[in-house]
């Protein structure tokens, strides 16, 4: 049984895409870190969510300038938003890192305004 299980996993790591190994790879090393995977987070809960920025752009809301930033953890992607900011020194593509807030959903994606945060390094395992 256990030499199939093996056989498995090496077929799917010759039959799975980059991208799809990557994600695996990160959820791995997202829930090693103590986070909760983005597609298991639910409405209105408090989390603690890890992964990789994947773009930041700059918007305006009511007015008033906003940053936000898309974090990839492998299972889905978290829009972290931080109101009446225009840059954050260390929120910048490619960068791992861990926010904590309460999540909600914002035009159906998940989102968190204004969460606690703090940057991952290689050796915390994610990125």
């Amino acid at each position: 049984m256990r030499d199939g299980s093996r056989f498995t996993r090496l077929l799917h790591r010759f039959t799975a895409t980059d991208d799809e190994l990557e994600a695996e790879e990160l959820r791995d090393q997202v829930t090693a870190a103590g986070a909760k995977p983005v597609d298991a987070c639910s409405d209105r809960e408090s989390v603690r969510v890890a992964g990789t920025i994947r773009s930041v752009t700059i918007r305006s809301r009511a007015g008033s300038p906003s940053l936000e930033a898309e974090v990839y953890d492998g299972s889905g992607t978290l829009t972290v938003v931080f109101l009446g900011r225009r840059r954050i020194v260390g929120i910048e593509t490619g960068r791992s890192v861990a926010v904590y807030g309460r999540l909600t959903f914002h035009e159906s994606r998940p989102t968190m305004f204004n969460p606690r945060y703090e940057f991952l390094s290689a050796e915390a395992g994610v990125g």
